[in-house]
């Protein structure tokens, strides 16, 4: 099934609610990364608060079987469903909701994952109805702001102190917890290489790393490889790996961003905690 034309044809029937100013297909299809496991992410942009009626109408219309339907919460209504076999998942927003998002992040240069998610939507989006309300969003995301660069940055180089027991984790074959401290890690690297490229992060939890990376420009050599062997090597030599790899990435940071002072942080993340002496 062509995902793109069934959005195409449920964003037709949400437009003929005249509360409905635009509709934008967003996650995996409109970035042409989707398989066969994907679903559908619409955004609904209102002029007013939609009802639960007006939110059910569509997925009657459709036949659909509703999975969730969550109300108002934090600034936007939500709803999942399956139409002719697929999932669709409905992000409603007020478009002055989207408008102050897009505020926080652009000119308050705002860290917050799950809003640069939605700015990401905009900006990468593709639009289904409402031309010139989305045209005039995307204008104003157009432009990755260079302050938000050095705020992601400064916000994921330190990567916590847990990475100091690395080695006290290793030899007590600690894996569930050495694991947690290598996906906090894998997940700091992912947010500074974001804010290096000037790329929204368009999921909170880095999903589609791959197609992520190879869209990155500023990275170390065969990144999405050697993180990816991470998780699949002998412990030890994921270890020291991931090493390497953060000392890499402190060196594009100082030569991308030289005014970040890294001298703390290198301290803190290459600092190893010292075995007790047992007399």
């Amino acid at each position: 099934m062509n995902l793109k034309i069934l959005a195409s044809d449920i964003a037709n029937i949400y437009e003929q609610n005249p509360k409905v100013e635009a509709v934008l297909l967003g996650g995996s299809v409109s970035r042409n990364w989707h398989d066969e496991y994907s679903d559908i992410e619409l955004f609904v942009f209102w002029k007013g608060a939609p009802s639960d009626e007006e939110r059910k109408g569509p997925i009657v219309e459709l036949n659909g079987n509703i999975i969730d339907f969550h109300p108002y919460e934090d600034e936007e209504w939500s709803e999942t469903f399956i139409t002719q076999g697929v999932k669709l998942e409905i992000s409603n927003f007020l478009t002055e909701t989207i408008n102050k998002v897009i505020s926080d992040v652009i000119i308050s240069y705002d860290t917050d994952l799950d809003k640069q998610c939605i700015v990401a939507a905009v900006y990468n989006g593709v639009t289904l109805s409402g031309d010139l309300v989305i045209n005039s969003l995307k204008e104003k995301v157009s432009k990755y702001p260079y302050e938000l660069s050095v705020a992601m940055v400064k916000e994921n180089i330190f990567l916590g102190n847990r990475w100091n027991n690395r080695e006290a984790l290793l030899e007590r074959k600690d894996w569930l917890m050495l694991y947690k401290v290598i996906v906090a890690v894998q997940t700091n690297l992912m947010g500074v290489l974001f804010g290096l490229n000037r790329q929204f992060v368009h999921h909170p939890a880095f999903k589609w790393q791959k197609y992520t990376l190879s869209s990155m420009e500023i990275t170390p050599e065969n990144i999405s490889n050697r993180l990816e062997s991470i998780f699949l090597d002998d412990p030890k030599v994921s270890i020291r790996e991931l090493e390497v790899i953060i000392e890499e990435m402190y060196e594009l940071i100082q030569r991308e961003l030289p005014q970040i002072d890294l001298s703390l942080v290198l301290d803190k993340s290459l600092f190893l905690r010292p075995k007790n002496k047992i007399n």
